[in-house]
Formats: C-alpha cells, sequence, structure tokens
C-alpha cells in the first residue's frame, strides 16, 4: 500500500516528465484521447482555440474541461489556478481579469513551475505568477483570491478534503470556485477500471460524484452547482481487451461511468 508521500512522489515524477513532452504525447499519457485506440477523438480534453488568452505552447493536453469559461471572473479579480501545469488556464483567466488584476498558479513539479514562467515571460506578463507549492497547503495567505479554478487536478490528489478545506481558507469572503475534475457515478467493475486506468490514468484518483461534492458543502461552501457534465467513453476496442461484447453492452446500458464536471460554489 503506498503512502500519501509516496503517491505525490510518483505524480510529481510523472508530471515532471509530462512537462518535457509535446501536446500529442500527453493526451495519450494522461487525461488525452489515448494512444491505442482507432478512436481519435479526445476523450477528456475540451477545446480551448476559441477562448481569448489561449496560448498553444502553454496547453498540454492535460485538462478535462474549461473551467475558466465558467469562472464568472471579472476585470481586477485576483484569480488562482490549482495544478497550473504550463500555464494555460492561467493565461485565459488573465485575459479575463485584465492589467489590474493578478494571477497565481500553484503546482508542486519543478519542471512545470519552469515551463509555465518561460511562457509567462515570453507573452511579457508581469500580472501573471507561478509558486511551487502543495495545494494542499498552498503558499499563499488566507482570504486573497476572488477566484479560484482548477482543470483535471483534484482527482490526482490524495487528501480532497484537504484541499477543499485550503480553497476556503484561501478565497475571500464571497468569492467563488470552479473546478473541473473526473468523477465517478456507480461502481466501476474491476475490469473496466483497469481498462480505464490504462486509456486514461486519471481515473486512478477519482472518487464518487455525490462523496465529491459533499466534500465541498463538509467545508462550508454553498450554492454548489454543476456548471457542465459530460461522460467520458472508453471506446469499444479499448474494452474488447477485458470484456466480453456481452459485458460492454451491460456496462453501456448500466447507468455506471466515468464522468467530467465543472462545479461552482461560493465561500
Amino acid at each position: 500500500m503506498e503512502t500519501t508521500e509516496q503517491l505525490k512522489d510518483m505524480i510529481r515524477q510523472k508530471y515532471g516528465e509530462i512537462a518535457l513532452q509535446d501536446k500529442d504525447d500527453n493526451q495519450a499519457s494522461c487525461c488525452g484521447s489515448g494512444c491505442c485506440s482507432i478512436e481519435t477523438a479526445n476523450i477528456m480534453t475540451d477545446d480551448y482555440n476559441t477562448l481569448e488568452g489561449y496560448n498553444p505552447d502553454a496547453d498540454l493536453g492535460l485538462g478535462c474541461g474549461l473551467p475558466t469559461q465558467f469562472a464568472q471572473i471579472r476585470k481586477g479579480d485576483v484569480v488562482i489556478d490549482l495544478g497550473s501545469g504550463a500555464g494555460n488556464d492561467c493565461f485565459i483567466a488573465r485575459a479575463e481579469t485584465g492589467d489590474t488584476g493578478k494571477v497565481i498558479g500553484i503546482d508542486f513539479t519543478p519542471a512545470m513551475i519552469d515551463k509555465a514562467r518561460a511562457n509567462a515571460e515570453k507573452l511579457n506578463f508581469h500580472n501573471v505568477e507561478f509558486r511551487q507549492g502543495d495545494i494542499e497547503k498552498m503558499p499563499v495567505t488566507s482570504n486573497i483570491a476572488d477566484v479560484i479554478i482548477s482543470n483535471c487536478v483534484l482527482n490526482l490528489v490524495p487528501n480532497k478534503y484537504g484541499v477543499f478545506r485550503e480553497i476556503h481558507r484561501v478565497l475571500k469572503p464571497g468569492g467563488h470556485f470552479s473546478i473541473s475534475d473526473i468523477v465517478l457515478i456507480g461502481e466501476l467493475p474491476g475490469k473496466i477500471r483497469q481498462a480505464a486506468e490504462m486509456y486514461a490514468g486519471c481515473v486512478s484518483g477519482a472518487i464518487q460524484k455525490e462523496t465529491y461534492l459533499e466534500l465541498m458543502v463538509a467545508n462550508g461552501f454553498k450554492t454548489v452547482t454543476i456548471q457542465k457534465e459530460k461522460n467520458i467513453h472508453i471506446p469499444d476496442d479499448i474494452l474488447a481487451r477485458y470484456l466480453t461484447t456481452e459485458e460492454i453492452s451491460a456496462f453501456r446500458h448500466s447507468g455506471t461511468g466515468i464522468y467530467s464536471i465543472t462545479v461552482f460554489a461560493e465561500k
């Protein structure tokens, strides 16, 4: 049984490697399309191309939603991105908050921080900052953020309760978050889960949707609202390595599955 620190070290090492890869490789190795299917459409990622502030150099293809699109960011806001990677969501948030706001990205992988800072320097952004740190113990003071965003990150964190407690600490009174993440509905059969984790590594730390939402309420958040939800479709040719045709059909009609959700809540 791996300890929390061992899990974190494994994730840090994995994402350090991902920071040095190109987008196509990353989409195959984590929250992307998968490398071994005849179905080529991404199962996790959404299209950022229409969003102002999008920078292809900062897009590693690791997200599972578009939290910035739903985050209700206003001019002058202080925005914090949890698990900021190469800076993709931070730069889109910066387009929303403008020159008078501030965006802080937090990531605990040194290679990601280096890549994000290099991207910010190329863009000549002086109000976008990247800090290395653990989102269970954010390197920021209390009551500082108007908005917190995160994209397909909390599912990787062992102590999700602790992260939501930190989000509550860091948000200003009346502040809010918009978070995209992977959750489960129903218990996945062992062979289904094995196939899903082969195809999209982000599934391994996902918890039940109901439990995920309860963690927010337990930490004092109100007006918890699902802004977007989509089913994560695992292609039949992947499932066929683990299941019979009858088992695949039963799974498709069971209501059990893997979902990407984007959730809003207020402090």
